[in-house]
C-alpha cells in the first residue's frame, strides 16, 4: 500500500519531458500526456504505471498489480 501520494517528487525536467503514451486501437489513435498533466488529473496513475513497467507480463504480474493500493493523503495506522 502506498499512502500520501502528494509527497512524490520528480527531479529535473521530468514533469514536462516525461510523456506517457497509449493507443485507442483506431487509426491515428495514439494519445500522449505529460507527467505534469497526469499528476494533476490522476495523482496515483504515474506511480501505478511505473510499478506496472517493473512487473512481469504474466498472470502473476497482473495479480501483483491488482493488489497495489495507492491512496492520497495520510492514513494513520492503529496498531
Amino acid at each position: 500500500m502506498v499512502t500520501n501520494i502528494q509527497a512524490v517528487r520528480v527531479t529535473g525536467t521530468k514533469p514536462t519531458d516525461k510523456i506517457y503514451y497509449h493507443h485507442s486501437e483506431f487509426m491515428g489513435g495514439l494519445k500522449q500526456i505529460d507527467y505534469k498533466t497526469l499528476a494533476i488529473k490522476k495523482p496515483g496513475e504515474a506511480l501505478r504505471l511505473a510499478v506496472k513497467g517493473m512487473l512481469p507480463r504474466t498472470k502473476l504480474g497482473t495479480d501483483m498489480l491488482r493488489r497495489l493500493k495507492i491512496q492520497s493523503g495520510e492514513v494513520s495506522s492503529s496498531k
